[in-house]
């Protein structure tokens, strides 16, 4: 459930005993379609940041089927509340379409700049995403190398290709071969905390020294 709260991260209060919220913009993939919510890898990662004692809740936005330009529509409202830290977990969706790459990098930085306008204090990372090759080696390499070009332009944390490990396995995936099950969900947690971790702890040792 997305919190209400309409407060911007700079205008809370520092407490060292505060949670700081982790919003994650996603697809199918971060809404965990076809597994049971606890099985997804956001709250997966809610028991490692838990686990590890960094103060961070959660907050899972994925949306099946959605596109980068629906992710634009839709991240206005999702920046409303707090934001310490904002994952992008985009584009899957645009690649299985073979729509343009220049509008899907088009739409990941409109997305970055819309959440530095409301949180400009906030860390943003995003997420590698990997074209299926069917569409020809020219398009792969345009929309895989799009992610790490992002990156360096907007000072962006690039965290690993989500599905490392798991794509391409089937017994790894449901029977669509697209989405993990719950064994391949596992490894998407551990990829996503690796990639994570040093960041999160980077911001909640930041909001301590202020505290």
């Amino acid at each position: 459930m997305l919190s209400h709260d309409t407060a911007g991260a700079g205008d809370r209060a520092s407490s060292s005993a505060e949670r700081l919220r982790l919003v994650i913009l996603g697809t199918s993939l971060t809404a965990g379609y076809g597994l049971d919510p606890s099985q997804s890898y956001p709250t997966l990662l809610q028991h490692s940041i838990d686990s590890a004692g960094l103060p961070f809740t959660v907050v899972n936005a994925g949306l099946s089927g959605e596109t980068s330009a629906g992710a634009l529509r839709r991240v206005g409202w999702l920046i409303r509340g707090p934001v310490d830290v904002f994952v992008l977990e985009t584009g899957a969706n645009d690649a299985l379409r073979g729509l343009d790459v220049d509008s899907t990098r088009a739409h990941i930085v409109a997305i970055i700049d819309s959440v530095r306008r409301v949180h400009p204090a906030s860390r943003i990372a995003l997420v590698q995403m990997m074209a299926p090759p069917n569409l020809g080696p020219a398009y792969t390499r345009a929309f895989d190398g799009m992610y790490a070009a992002i990156a360096k332009r907007e000072h962006v944390t690039l965290l690993p290709f989500l599905l490392a490990g798991v794509a391409g396995h089937p017994a790894l995936n449901q029977g669509d071969g697209l989405h993990p099950n719950v064994r391949g969900e596992r490894i998407v947690a551990e990829t996503m905390w690796r990639g994570l971790e040093p960041l999160l702890r980077v911001v909640a040792d930041s909001v301590r020294a202020t505290s």
